[in-house]
């Protein structure tokens, strides 16, 4: 009977090693890089994390041409631990370009692939390509801040890109940032026609509150520079609200919204008019629809709602209105977002495209 007994918890064991694996997930297997600018090395990073539940080996990774190389987390990672994959593309070759990289590790039995493409271009004069929005001399890759769907504990990083197309060297500093931000340079001085990025680092357990967050830092353009609506580059966090206090009994019965549109166009519009559209929103789940948090990120849309809470079945309107005169002073993607209790659409975004009659 004690070796039935010893037989069968060797059995068990057995069958529970096996069972024991890692598991490798990418946050993204496929990355668009856009343009690049010609001889300015880009570096590619995919984060990773193990699923499984016993540590993942990266023996080696190999790439496609001589024209990059490839670091990656060396020492193991625990079960729901977290590594990279870093990618360092050349860009020595103008024209479009398709890499791969495989990964080789202890969670499959082949390798795994993964993809970045874009096109590197010769702009290096005036960095209109790769920075399409400049501020002075100074262009930049992005004309607003935005991180999108962040959990309290999160600390996501931003790669704002930054070209110096002044004739004299240019130190990046971005001003007036919130507790909640931190920022750096690299490098830290950017010579006369050099691109370097600024890394944003949010530390979500400093945001003030759940929903939406806006302010606005500014970019120096030189020593001593001040804030002003020239050099201002709106910001925006949005905190997803957090279910886990949620009842069985509201899990069970969710609310959920439908909204007529997510898009909204307004062509040729003139100087001084005012146009408006409607959006209806729709509770059609089973419990109370609340919009916890609603903001319009643009000063040339206004918007107004009927009602906050919808009871099962019942619907709403939301009117937005588009306000010409402030057209030319848009910075960033003119949207209206809306936080809500539905727990598969937390956040939804109207986006609105907007323009004057020419």
């Amino acid at each position: 009977m004690k070796r039935i007994y010893l037989f069968i918890t060797w059995l068990v064991l057995a069958v529970t090693a096996v069972q024991a694996q890692p598991k490798i997930a990418f946050d993204q297997e496929t990355k668009d890089l856009g343009y690049v600018l010609w001889k300015n090395p880009t570096a590619i990073t995919f984060q990773f994390t193990n699923t499984g539940d016993k540590p993942l080996v990266i023996s080696n990774v190999t790439t496609s041409c001589g024209c990059t190389k490839a670091e990656w987390t060396q020492d193991p990672v625990p079960a729901g631990g977290t590594g990279e994959v870093t990618a360092v593309f050349d860009a020595e070759a103008i024209g479009r370009f398709y890499k791969e990289v495989g990964v080789y590790c202890n969670a499959s039995p082949t390798p795994l692939y993964l993809e970045f493409n874009g096109e590197v271009t010769a702009d290096s004069k005036n960095f209109s390509f790769t920075h399409p929005y400049g501020i002075g001399p100074i262009r930049l890759n992005m004309d607003e801040i935005a991180f999108e769907d962040v959990n309290r504990g999160d600390k996501p990083v931003i790669e704002l890109l930054v070209a110096n197309a002044s004739n004299k060297s240019y130190t990046p500093v971005l001003m007036h940032l919130p507790p909640y931000l931190s920022a750096k340079a690299v490098p830290e001085k950017l010579g006369r026609g050099k691109a370097g990025k600024i890394l944003i680092t949010l530390d979500t357990g400093k945001v003030p509150k759940l929903g939406i967050t806006r302010s606005s830092v500014y970019l120096a353009r030189y020593p001593g520079d001040k804030v002003g609506s020239d050099n201002e580059i709106p910001l925006s966090v949005v905190l997803l609200p957090d279910f886990e206090g949620v009842s069985d009994l509201e899990k069970k019965n969710p609310p959920h919204i439908s909204l007529s549109a997510t898009e909204l166009e307004f062509k040729d519009l003139k100087p001084n008019q005012h146009k408006s559209q409607t959006v209806v929103l729709t509770n059609t789940g089973k419990s109370d629809l609340q919009i916890k948090d609603m903001q319009v990120f643009n000063i040339a849309l206004g918007v107004k709602l009927k009602k906050r809470t919808l009871k099962p079945g019942e619907s709403t309107k939301m009117k937005v209105t588009v306000l010409a005169e402030n057209l030319p002073r848009v910075k960033g993607t003119p949207r209206v977002l809306m936080i809500t209790n539905d727990p598969d659409q937390p956040k939804l975004t109207v986006r609105v495209k907007a323009s004057l009659m020419e």
